[in-house]
């Protein structure tokens, strides 16, 4: 409920009548008028700031979708819009419905968030309740990183990292380590957009020659140790090194571009107020952090994001629904035509988000033709509410420029499926990963060229 009143209300106003005096609860009217995020007028550029070039962003939603609504029932570019891609109709040609797909490996259920972008069988190590593999915005990363401030961008509706098996993030380094997510629209902007003052550029410089200083130390004591141990352990300190060795070039990255200015952006029409877990707010919050995208794609801060709408087994729908809850539906009709509305409403967003792209020229190009989106859940709440890791709800959309085609709805049978890793596979090598395997994909995802 958005408050009546311009100017908030003290907190210590209290009733009086009769000589008592009663206070008041903590109301809405009391917090300041600012704080409460309002439909968003920012609109998108005429023109985007840099130079046309290959990008993804990875959305992702969870608790899976009404199935029964989401699946077109025909097939190919004649294909009719289902009840709920309907939302999509003015981008029908700028996007694809892929069924039947994904992950073999997967052991489905709530942790579909943890290996949507990895494919990854979780338990696969003997002795070990949870192992992980770089996911694959961070392969490109690795391949495309250092052309752009930031490698890559990492954005959740919970900040941090989560716990195994329900993570805050879709990234993870290739040691299968998370990368820690924003939930805050402020810190993400200041962190892209905001200029660092002198005091902050001497510190980054001071950080880099501490931690510098540090890893010299610890790789000079492992190339010593190792000689020391069985191959098993070998093994084990090769990847420790390796997380080691990351950490060092993002460190030299900071230092690279600490001299380099960031564009300036006006916050103007921006709701940086916005919080994920107000049901007031929410629908305002993903729509600034998708501006935040667009503007980070638009200065060239980075051209890889993934973006993690909500939790597994947990979140929002748009309008502060349980969607959780709601995924457990076992078939109840109520149930089920609530999870369809929460679908919409998230579908909408992403009309909203495409519109963006798709209005800003690049080169003679729409932003939208050189721009992938790869938007979908991790598990599957079918006609019976069963959480499956087959059959995944998937659209991807632009593209069109690095060879993309779409309009159509690429329909598989979930029991003789190729894996989604092909459909992973084909968007990093679109985006520059010279590689022809990733996770337990068997080749690229032809269907889409």
């Amino acid at each position: 409920m958005i408050p009546l009143f311009h100017t908030p209300i003290s907190r210590r106003t209290a009733l009086r009548g009769l000589g008592v005096s009663l206070s008041l609860p903590l109301l809405e009217a009391m917090s300041p008028r600012s704080v409460h995020a309002a439909p968003s007028t920012y609109q998108p550029l005429l023109k985007s700031g840099t130079q046309p070039a290959a990008r993804a962003i990875f959305c992702y939603v969870s608790n899976g979708v009404n199935i029964l609504e989401w699946m077109p029932e025909s097939k190919g570019k004649g294909y009719t819009l289902s009840p709920t891609l309907e939302t999509l109709k003015e981008h029908r040609a700028n996007f694809s419905v892929l069924t039947g797909l994904g992950h073999p490996h997967s052991t489905g259920g709530h942790s579909g968030g943890d290996t949507w972008l990895t494919g990854a069988h979780l338990r696969a190590v003997p002795g070990k309740d949870y192992t992980n593999t770089i996911s694959v915005d961070q392969v490109i990363a690795e391949k495309i990183g250092a052309k752009t401030r930031f490698p890559s961008l990492e954005i959740s509706d919970m900040s941090g990292t989560g716990g195994a098996g329900h993570s805050h993030t879709l990234a993870f380094d290739r040691n299968g380590t998370p990368l820690p997510a924003e939930n805050s629209p402020q810190r993400l902007f200041e962190r892209l957009f905001v200029p660092d003052d002198a005091a902050s550029r001497e510190a980054t410089l001071k950080r880099y020659a501490e931690k510098r200083s540090i890893l010299d130390d610890v790789l000079g004591e492992a190339r010593a140790l190792d000689k020391k141990l069985g191959r098993s352990d070998q093994t084990k300190l090769a990847e420790y090194l390796a997380s080691v060795r990351e950490t060092e070039l993002r460190v030299q990255r900071q230092v690279e571009w600490v001299d380099v200015p960031k564009s300036k952006i006006d916050p103007q029409g921006l709701q940086l107020n916005s919080k994920p877990g107000d049901s007031h707010d929410r629908p305002m919050w993903l729509d600034v952090m998708l501006e935040i995208s667009y503007l980070a794609f638009v200065t060239d801060a980075t051209r890889v994001i993934t973006f993690e709408w909500a939790r597994e087994a947990g979140g929002f729908g748009i309008g502060g629904e349980n969607h959780h809850e709601l995924s457990h539906h076992g078939g109840d009709p109520g149930m089920l035509t609530k999870l369809a509305a929460v679908d919409r409403g998230y579908l909408s967003r992403l009309n909203r988000f495409l519109t963006f792209l798709q209005s800003t020229d690049e080169g003679g190009r729409s932003m939208l033709d050189h721009t992938m989106i790869v938007y979908g859940s991790g598990m599957n709440s079918g006609p019976g509410g069963e959480h499956s890791p087959k059959n995944l709800p998937l659209i991807v959309a632009g593209g069109a420029a690095w060879g993309l085609k779409h309009g159509q709805h690429i329909a598989h049978d979930p029991e003789k499926h190729p894996p989604l890793s092909n459909v992973l596979l084909s968007v990093a090598q679109k985006m520059g990963a010279e590689t022809d395997k990733f996770s337990d994909s068997t080749g690229e995802f032809s269907d889409l060229m």
